[in-house]
């Protein structure tokens, strides 16, 4: 995940805002529950001060997650932080198609 604020300023000032968003950003296949992304496993990329600009995220999507997902079904996806609240349903049937391609 990449947050993105051309203006330096700014940057400093939501990414100050928005600690722990890596910590709320979901996924959900139709019919399922969200699952919400496991960020950073390499290491810490926030502090007490400001969340980084770049986050490493990964679902874990059961089986019949996974066959839902193969066999069509919608994917949305959102953040559920409380300085930034967004979502998507359904993502885009091209990026929808490109991450089902990677499920095994």
């Amino acid at each position: 995940m990449l947050i993105q604020y051309t203006d330096v300023d700014e940057r400093q000032k939501q990414l100050a805002r928005l600690i722990g968003i890596e910590d709320k950003i979901w996924m959900q296949v139709a019919g399922h529950e969200k699952i919400y992304a496991i960020a950073d496993e390499d290491l810490e990329r926030d502090n007490d001060q400001k969340t980084s600009a770049v986050h490493f995220l990964r679902y874990e999507l059961d089986a019949d997650m996974i066959k839902t997902a193969k066999a069509g079904g919608e994917i949305s996806a959102g953040v559920d932080h409380e300085n930034y609240q967004a979502v998507v349903s359904p993502i885009a049937a091209n990026v929808r198609d490109s991450l089902v391609s990677d499920l095994n």
